[in-house]
């Protein structure tokens, strides 16, 4: 950080603060707009299945259940409480169904990020369709083990939140970024540039991850977390370029 403020350049919080201002700036502007509404489209439709999947088990289970049967005021009770579990069991999923979604989306979102932020720079290589859905799917099933964790602390007080976004914060800020900075390197040079800046990818990711806490508002997340990441990069890819670090192209 002091060497940030040594050469006048922004601090990781400045840089945080700044790129969160333009990303949600980006996700409002019309080149984005068409993208959008695709973006929440798919993620309700993969959150959808998954709440009619989680559904159909639960019911599956009650009719096997001959003891439900024969107590109707405790089954009433029992659907309300699988319908509210079915709710929560959406929320945490919304982080890996995000991850789904990003990787599909990612370059569209990207070059029209880009050329906003930085008009005159050189424009990003589009990962291949293959390598940004496999690493999409990754994400998702690494974010889905970690917020099946979390999940199982919802009842220790104080931790289940903090459990969550600090979980969520690290994936998003790793993910994300990497997904970002792997359009202008290779993927060992965009990994070690965010271990470079692992405290700034975290304080990224935990941006993302409060957006994921806000109902509604959360559908956005892949669209912004995108966007988030990709002025973020350009931020500290100007700063290694100051410094005269070689970078070795995406292959």
């Amino acid at each position: 950080m002091s060497d940030f403020r040594d050469r006048g350049e922004p601090s990781a919080f400045g840089i945080v603060l700044q790129a969160a201002a333009g990303a949600a700036g980006d996700v409002l502007s019309p080149p984005l707009r068409k993208l959008l509404w695709y973006s929440l489209g798919l993620t309700l439709l993969l959150l959808f299945a998954l709440g009619t999947g989680m559904s159909a088990i639960i019911n599956w289970l009650a009719d096997q259940s001959v003891w439900l049967s024969s107590y109707p005021y405790i089954s009433a009770i029992a659907v309300v409480l699988a319908a509210a579990g079915v709710f929560v069991g959406l929320i945490f999923l919304i982080p890996p169904v995000s991850a789904v979604v990003a990787g599909y989306f990612l370059d569209d979102v990207a070059a029209v990020v880009e050329a906003r932020c930085d008009p005159g720079g050189r424009p990003g290589t589009a990962l291949p369709v293959g390598q940004a859905l496999i690493a999409g799917l990754r994400f998702a099933a690494l974010s889905l083990g970690v917020n099946l964790l979390a999940l199982l602390l919802l009842l220790v007080p104080g931790v289940n939140l903090i459990a969550f976004l600090a979980a969520n914060a690290y994936l998003f800020g790793r993910e994300y970024f990497e997904l970002a900075a792997g359009r202008y390197r290779s993927v060992e040079d965009a990994r070690d540039l965010r271990r470079r800046n692992a405290t700034l990818a975290f304080m990224g990711g935990l941006v993302t991850a409060l957006l994921v806490m806000v109902p509604i508002v959360n559908l956005v997340t892949p669209l912004f977390g995108t966007a988030l990441m990709v002025r973020m990069h350009k931020a500290v890819d100007r700063q290694e370029r100051r410094r005269g670090v070689v970078i070795s192209a995406p292959r």
